[in-house]
């Protein structure tokens, strides 16, 4: 590979929420553990990305920033076309510094206290709480696992799309963290019942870039745009290029009502004024040069995967990994072993050094499963796993 995956970042001491602060959330975690939590990558950022930023530092001077720029909202829409086959208006391309900032946003937009939100757990854990935060009911539609494979259930959301009081569809595409990559019909179906019960569909499609070779990412608004008005796409170039600490986030929002509302909501009741000025220059740089280094990523990931796949398979005969469609992150169910997940979670922390996200905090769905973050240096990958599998001997 032209890029460097294998080689070891010290992340120590540079603020990492994952790496400067287990202390904090693993008290008891044994010296030097394999850190695989917060989903971000431990690989350096690509050059062309670095260069942008160099050059930029250069100039010297860091005043406001401007949105609308042309180039950028460009930029954007040429990556969505080339990568994705989705035609984005320019227009309807707005900064958010955050995903979950948005979310927040438009559930105070579009939804009253009280009214319903459904998503579907085990799911990305801020989807629990930013309804509930916002004092609005959350309604749990939860995947199905049927052979090793999660699926969508449809009948369930139905049933839940028919109470009048729930107004709005938290989308995970891709999914985090059972790693599907939905497909059209899916999708379809999925849309055709929102559409049926007139619901607003938010889409996280944060990890739309990532998915496994020869699997394809279908952007949700894509397979209706009749129905493109009721449906948020939100969007980044943070999981792809590990630009999370840049607080950099393109939401595409196509109904002109929506669209007036945020702009009000934006300015006068949150002020968010225009993007990081870093974070924009990132954008553009990784959108513009950075497909290279993305590709290569993605093949590293692959590696990655094939190797929990083969280790598991024939190492640690309990523990069942779900297939990875999508994202750089595994679920993996350690149910097989009988224990209680605290006493999982105790024997992965404190005797094996493994650091992981415990399944649960995904909703009540992900009992008995951990995540692992793989987008890291192969030898972690390895060492976790010969780590668990010697700490779990005993139960084998």
């Amino acid at each position: 590979m032209k890029f460097d995956f294998d080689k070891k970042v010290d992340r120590y001491n540079t603020a990492s929420l994952k790496w400067d602060n287990v202390k904090k959330y693993y008290p008891n975690a044994k010296e030097d553990p394999f850190i695989m939590w917060v989903a971000d990558m431990d690989f350096e950022c690509a050059p062309c990305i670095m260069d942008a930023l160099h050059k930029r530092v250069d100039h010297g001077v860091f005043g406001y920033s401007a949105e609308g720029d042309h180039e950028y909202s460009q930029v954007i829409h040429d990556w969505m076309q080339r990568r994705h086959n989705w035609d984005v208006d320019q227009d309807a391309i707005f900064f958010s510094p955050g995903i979950l900032a948005a979310l927040g946003y438009i559930i105070h937009l579009l939804t009253e206290p009280g009214e319903g939100i459904i998503i579907q757990q085990p799911v990305y854990y801020p989807f629990s709480y930013l309804p509930k935060g916002n004092e609005r009911k959350l309604v749990d539609n939860s995947l199905i696992c049927k052979d090793g494979k999660y699926e969508m259930d449809y009948e369930d959301l139905e049933e839940k799309l028919q109470d009048d009081n729930n107004k709005m569809l938290i989308l995970c595409n891709p999914h985090n963290p059972v790693g599907r990559a939905w497909t059209k019909d899916e999708l379809s179906k999925l849309v055709a019942l929102c559409k049926k019960y007139n619901k607003i569909i938010i889409s996280d499609e944060i990890h739309f870039d990532l998915t496994r070779t020869g699997v394809t990412h279908t952007v949700l608004e894509t397979v209706d745009p009749s129905y493109k008005n009721n449906i948020i796409t939100c969007t980044a170039p943070s999981k792809s290029f590990n630009l999370a600490g840049l607080q950099n986030s393109n939401i595409i929002i196509n109904d002109p009502k929506i669209q007036e509302d945020w702009r009000f909501f934006t300015r006068y009741v949150a002020h968010l004024d225009g993007p990081n000025t870093f974070g924009a220059i990132a954008n553009l740089a990784a959108y513009e040069e950075g497909e290279e280094w993305l590709d290569e990523a993605r093949k590293y990931i692959d590696g990655n995967i094939a190797l929990m796949e083969g280790y598991i398979a024939e190492n640690l005969p309990k523990l069942k990994l779900v297939e990875c469609e999508a994202t750089y992150l595994t679920w993996v169910d350690f149910s097989g072993y009988g224990l209680a997940d605290e006493e999982v979670d105790r024997i992965l922390i404190e005797e094996a050094g493994v650091l992981l996200d415990n399944g649960l905090a995904f909703g009540e769905p992900g009992q008995g499963y951990q995540r692992f973050n793989v987008s890291c240096p192969r030898s972690t990958v390895e060492g976790s796993l010969q780590a668990i599998k010697t700490a779990f001997a005993k139960y084998e």
